[in-house]
């Protein structure tokens, strides 16, 4: 039996690893499943996990109600270790907001560039690296994205270059 301490939490909240990409919330698709679940039973992780899905919304329509209701998740859940799923638009601001939060538990957002189910993503490899670090990092707030790990304070999206990177 997995002490609870060892679990996983992983929150939903769209975005383009899902495929949730729209330019007005009245684009927003009616219809909402996300690729989360398939991939991680992909992966075949030993470590239990549950999920849990908050919201699925392109990252530009996040709001600073729908943090709270994140950070509230995260604040009331039982596990230490938590992955939340999020647009690459917005991921950095939901990410310092959570830090701001001293919430105590070790939180990795992750996202892609391309949409999970498409082929090139990076998707599964950021899904699979926040998994896996989620578990050894100390507490605090991070991003995997772009083949890296990032502190939440000490990252920014490079429209530019495609990618995330630390700040200069």
């Amino acid at each position: 039996m997995y002490h609870l301490s060892m679990r996983v939490k992983i929150f939903i909240t769209g975005g383009t690893i899902d495929g949730y990409e729209y330019s007005s919330e009245d684009q927003a698709p009616s219809e909402k499943q996300t690729f989360i679940p398939k991939l991680l039973k992909s992966f075949g992780f030993m470590t239990p996990y549950s999920i849990e899905e908050l919201m699925n919304k392109d990252s530009r329509f996040i709001t600073d109600e729908d943090r709270e209701i994140i950070t509230r998740r995260c604040t009331e859940c039982e596990e230490r270790n938590i992955v939340i799923t999020h647009g690459t638009i917005t991921m950095v601001e939901t990410a310092k907001y959570l830090k701001s939060k001293h919430i105590g538990k070790t939180i990795v957002l992750v996202g892609a560039m391309v949409p999970a189910n498409q082929e090139g993503t990076d998707g599964p490899d950021n899904l699979k690296r926040a998994f896996g670090e989620v578990q050894k990092l100390p507490a605090g707030v991070y991003i995997s994205m772009s083949g890296r790990m990032f502190e939440a304070d000490n990252v920014r999206k490079n429209i530019e270059k495609g990618l995330f990177e630390e700040l200069a």
